[in-house]
């Protein structure tokens, strides 16, 4: 685990995109997992301004998404199909046959689930994961109590997340598919982004006490690649020995 703080969010989303440059760089027919959020606009911001100068390849990389809401349309402004869709879909070539998410409008949403997890294993698994982490610490839509195997499902989602949710009027959904714990975990390299002082608890609880099933993201620290990326904000709750050992920018 490397963790590394920079002083504003804007600096530490741009860490995180010039990290997952170097990766497309280096391998641009890679596999991707994407997040969504607030804290990731910035980081498609700063990629989509490398795409178009031709610094970075976007051709040939894969990516599947972390979760969808099920029962909203993907047009639906709410959804992560639209987000993903402004974000960096419609800025690269192809992205329709190459960029997935999870069929939230499926009749039968575990099977929806296990096709989704099928197809990650087809393209041999994710190389790069890009995380966030959710105020009770919470990885894609794996709230707390999710074990650590879980594979991609169909969840319900906690009303600590709906109350928090953007782009929706009082009908908030309330499942989601999303990717398990287990399939996360298997990603070759995971780079986690929290910003703002709002996430300093969670990030907190994934990293000062031992593995629990109360905070979803303390299954990374049993991950043997894991970059974590914080605002100062963010490393607000971290201990004094942690703070020792990071990179500190």
């Amino acid at each position: 685990m490397k963790i590394v703080i920079r002083n504003t969010a804007h600096e530490a989303a741009q860490q995180v995109a010039d990290l997952i440059a170097g990766h497309l760089t280096a391998k641009p027919d890679i596999v991707m997992g994407l997040a969504t959020g607030e804290t990731m606009r910035p980081v498609y911001t700063h990629l989509r301004t490398l795409f178009e100068a031709g610094d970075v390849p976007s051709s040939a990389f894969t990516s599947f998404n972390l979760d969808e809401f099920s029962g909203v349309p993907p047009t639906h402004p709410g959804s992560f199909n639209a987000y993903m869709m402004e974000a960096l879909f419609t800025h690269i070539a192809d992205a329709e046959g190459r960029c997935f998410l999870p069929d939230g409008m499926a009749d039968d949403p575990q099977m929806a689930a296990a096709a989704y997890e099928a197809k990650i294993a087809h393209y041999g698994g994710i190389d790069l994961q890009l995380l966030g982490i959710g105020r009770n610490g919470h990885i894609g839509f794996n709230e707390p109590g999710t074990p650590f195997d879980s594979r991609t499902a169909a969840v319900e989602l906690s009303q600590q997340t709906r109350d928090v949710m953007t782009g929706f009027d009082s009908n908030r959904p309330h499942r989601a598919i999303t990717m398990g714990i287990g399939t996360i975990m298997e990603a070759r390299h995971c780079l986690l982004l929290a910003t703002g002082e709002a996430k300093a608890a969670a990030v907190g609880a994934m990293l000062s006490h031992p593995p629990s099933l109360a905070c979803p993201a303390s299954a990374l620290q049993a991950h043997t690649d894991l970059m974590i990326v914080l605002d100062r904000q963010a490393a607000g709750r971290l201990t004094e020995h942690q703070l020792l050992e990071v990179e500190t920018c």
